[in-house]
């Protein structure tokens, strides 16, 4: 039960006393419980103005809309607090700290309590980012700051969410146009002798570039012709991790092109004793950065790709084969290792085989029957009674 106590006086009938206080400062001090705990609501020169105040607070505290008016916690302590306690892989952790950086600590927005933040300060602060930012990174920026102060608002710091209606620029998808098996070979004869396998086993299985480094003599199965996909080396930490995502393990059917590749690989490149196939003449491991920005990259710029080619170029090399060749949506997912086919299928579904045919055949099948037919399957519920 909240109180409001007297700052100038102690005591009650003639044990009242003038306190140290007295004449100094606002007199009326509220008192109020939150969570079995007792607060104080600030002090005032007016009683009745102190005794509104505590009615106000207590009903927010009933209503289960209380926010502590004295926080001080500001935006930038608010995410480095909310990241600390996520279960980030090393990566993610990494990205979400140099977001934190040069997004929220580097701007005004980091330095103001998060209980004066506005809407309309948080839609500024959204479009200024935009004009740095691509859409896709923005929009995880912003869910990162959504989430953040979610937490905020369950804490009783803030009363609402100020980034939960906002306004963000528009991710424009661009068609995934997949390398031709000669543009992959080209590349295969442009990399040293050491990383032609390497081109082509990404190339022929769809591995992920950890998932690639990883490869070891136990996982890949001549005789049934298959590889089994258990473990990724981690970019930061550079060691044996568990892979993406749970779907991430699979088997994958091993075609001749590999298994070949793979052969004359180890034949010329003994695997090391812990088993890795892949790895440098001085048996040391082979480095994401190195791989990807000083050997696969200049190779496909040597041979006139076009610009952003890379290494995850090759996944989607790998699924466009599979989709021409009539391979079903979900097990080209399941040789990705995705956990939901529709990501493959809002991704290349447009390298679909005989799509133009299709809607060829469909438009004049239905349109046939207005020069002879009944009409009666001109849509997909028939003609309209």
């Amino acid at each position: 039960m909240g109180h409001i106590k007297d700052r100038w006086y102690s005591g009650k009938g003639d044990a009242r006393r003038p306190t140290t206080r007295h004449g100094r400062g606002a007199r009326w001090q509220i008192w109020y419980q939150v969570d079995g705990r007792e607060k104080c609501g600030g002090s005032f020169a007016v009683k009745a103005v102190a005794m509104r105040k505590l009615v106000e607070l207590e009903s927010s505290v009933h209503r289960g809309q209380w926010v502590d008016p004295t926080d001080q916690t500001t935006v930038l302590e608010l995410v480095l607090n909310h990241a600390a306690t996520r279960m980030h892989k090393p990566r993610t952790a990494e990205r979400t700290g140099s977001m934190i950086r040069n997004h929220v600590e580097a701007t005004p927005l980091g330095s103001r309590r998060i209980a004066a933040v506005r809407p309309s300060e948080a839609q500024a602060w959204v479009t200024d980012r935009a004009q740095v930012m691509a859409p896709r990174t923005l929009r995880l920026l912003v869910t990162m700051m959504r989430s953040a102060f979610n937490a905020a608002v369950l804490d009783r710091l803030v009363p609402a969410n100020p980034f939960a209606r906002l306004t963000l620029p528009r991710v424009e998808r661009e068609r995934v146009v997949p390398l031709t098996v000669a543009q992959v070979a080209a590349i295969v004869d442009a990399v040293g002798d050491l990383y032609k396998a390497m081109v082509i086993t990404q190339a022929g299985l769809g591995l992920r570039l950890g998932e690639l480094l990883a490869l070891r003599t136990c996982d890949i199965d001549f005789l049934r012709r298959t590889v089994r996909i258990e473990h990724q080396i981690d970019r930061i930490s550079r060691e044996l991790a568990a892979p993406k995502t749970a779907r991430s393990r699979r088997t994958i059917p091993l075609p001749d092109v590999v298994s070949m590749a793979l052969a004359q690989h180890m034949e010329k490149y003994p695997p090391l004793e812990s088993g890795f196939v892949f790895h440098t003449r001085e048996g040391r491991s082979i480095q994401h950065d190195w791989y990807a920005n000083r050997v696969f990259v200049p190779a496909a710029q040597k041979v006139g790709l076009p610009r952003g080619t890379n290494t995850h170029t090759l996944r989607h090399h790998f699924a466009s084969v599979l989709l021409a060749a009539g391979e079903s949506v979900v097990a080209v997912a399941e040789r990705l290792g995705h956990d939901d086919a529709s990501l493959v299928l809002s991704t290349y579904g447009h390298l679909l085989p005989n799509l133009e045919d299709r809607t060829r055949k469909a438009i004049d099948g239905a349109w046939s029957t207005v020069f002879g037919g009944s009409g009666e399957d001109a849509t997909a519920q028939g003609r309209p009674q």
